[in-house]
């Protein structure tokens, strides 16, 4: 949970998450026409800023939950760098407009996303795994055992 307010639409921000890399920007959540023919025509392109991404931790491993509405498989990217850091990027290419078309209201995000998160040192790296369901993107990265230290105790003498 944010300990500050949004002030945009109810969003919440990760800027007190030590894991996220996503970097706070005040205008991410504004469109703004990409070209000319965006102006002139009235709809608007923007980034796919919007990509919502749940992240839950369970005994076992670190569950990433990303909704991504109306996205194959096929176009949606996962990927692990070295450094632990959890990259899912993708693009979501504009509807085709016809010249007879009217456009009364653009809604729907369009263009590509990229969301990072750093991956705590028992994530195991090479066992990631993905799946896509009806708009949802899992990503489970299984965590290793912590290994409790071996306490023994000694007697004092004296």
């Amino acid at each position: 949970m944010s300990l500050i307010p949004s002030f945009f639409g109810g969003r919440r921000s990760n800027i007190f998450d030590p894991f996220s890399l996503d970097v706070w920007d005040p205008f991410k959540d504004f469109q703004f026409p990409s070209s000319s023919s965006a102006l002139s025509s009235g709809r608007e392109t923007s980034a796919f800023v919007n990509t919502r991404v749940d992240w839950k931790e369970t005994p076992e491993a670190h569950v990433f939950k990303a909704d991504l509405p109306g996205m194959k498989k096929e176009e949606v990217k996962v990927e692990i760098e070295d450094d632990r850091v959890l990259q899912i990027s993708g693009e979501r290419n504009v509807e085709k407009e016809d010249k007879n078309d009217t456009w009364h209201r653009v809604e729907r995000s369009s263009g590509k996303f990229t969301r990072r998160f750093r991956l705590p040192e028992n994530a195991k790296m090479d066992q990631v795994k993905a799946s896509m369901e009806n708009g949802v993107l899992t990503i489970t990265v299984p965590k290793e055992e912590v290994k409790k230290p071996d306490v023994k105790s000694i007697e004092i003498s004296g």
